[in-house]
């Protein structure tokens, strides 16, 4: 693991800002590996991701944090510090679909998702064998029309326990309650199938077969209070022919479902997104 710091900035633009952020870091002993910048001309707003090597770098983190706010301030920064070298806490939510599930898992054993993944949480228990599988505690949450709330309460309990930062849903077909997603903002990345509005409901792949859809698609997206419509992290979509039975719609969804979802993880993760009004800047 790379042992880097990274600085995430959102402000109103103006003349400077990269030469004022570029000249901190250097009399710092900075050795900058990655910089990217994006304007919102219509917003008159700048936003900027830069990376950089520690090994030379004469700040900690708490007085980087106070030598930087001068500067922020000045320039009316909006700002975040992480470290690569502290990578965050990810719980993984499931139902009965595992595709996505067992996809995450996968990629975290072999080193693509740098973070823990301390507990799988579930309201059915189909999903123990994979979790036992990988070695990852499995806590079942049964959630009913009559329990709902306590429901809830229990899963936030969970994720206290054990210390999670970010909560993923890898199809997991419950909706959280306003309180629950308020206490995670930007930290809970939803994965569904590209058909909503159009094709909502239980059985999406069904409609769109017996419309004859020449594309599907799948959206990953962070969690608002209003379903499904949070800032979009990433979409993919393929080509459906007439060929195609209802069995492979299926099977093209769920590939895009997984593809789409761990690229989100994987940026979240790598703290390359930032979230604007109802939009997100995804850095390359």
């Amino acid at each position: 693991m790379r042992n880097t710091a990274i600085l995430l900035i959102s402000c109103p633009d103006r003349k400077g800002l990269v030469a004022a952020i570029a000249d901190f870091l250097y009399r710092h002993g900075a050795n900058i590996l990655h910089a990217d910048q994006h304007q919102d001309n219509e917003q008159g707003l700048f936003f900027m991701r830069v990376e950089w090597d520690l090994a030379d770098f004469d700040l900690d983190a708490g007085t980087f944090r106070e030598r930087f706010r001068r500067v922020a301030e000045r320039l009316e920064m909006a700002w975040r510090l992480e470290y690569s070298a502290e990578p965050a806490s990810m719980a993984i939510f499931v139902s009965r679909y595992q595709h996505c599930l067992v996809d995450l898992l996968y990629r975290h054993r072999i080193g693509e998702l740098a973070c823990r993944v301390p507990v799988i949480i579930s309201n059915h228990p189909d999903a123990q064998p994979v979790a036992d599988f990988y070695g990852v505690p499995f806590r079942h949450v049964p959630v009913t029309g009559e329990n709902k709330a306590a429901a809830a309460r229990c899963q936030m309990e969970l994720l206290e326990e054990y210390g999670v930062d970010l909560v993923v849903l890898a199809r997991y077909m419950q909706v959280l309650p306003a309180d629950f997603v308020s206490r995670y903002r930007q930290r809970i990345i939803n994965v569904h199938h590209s058909f909503l509005p159009a094709f909502s409901g239980a059985r999406p792949y069904q409609a769109a077969f017996q419309r004859g859809v020449k594309l599907i698609g799948a959206t990953s997206h962070y969690v608002t209070e209003a379903l499904d419509d949070g800032p979009i992290i990433e979409q993919d979509v393929r080509r459906i022919s007439h060929r195609d039975q209802l069995e492979d719609l299926v099977q093209k969804g769920r590939d895009l479902e997984r593809m789409v979802l761990s690229r989100a993880v994987r940026w979240h993760l790598e703290h390359r997104i930032l979230c604007y009004g109802n939009k997100t800047v995804v850095f390359d």
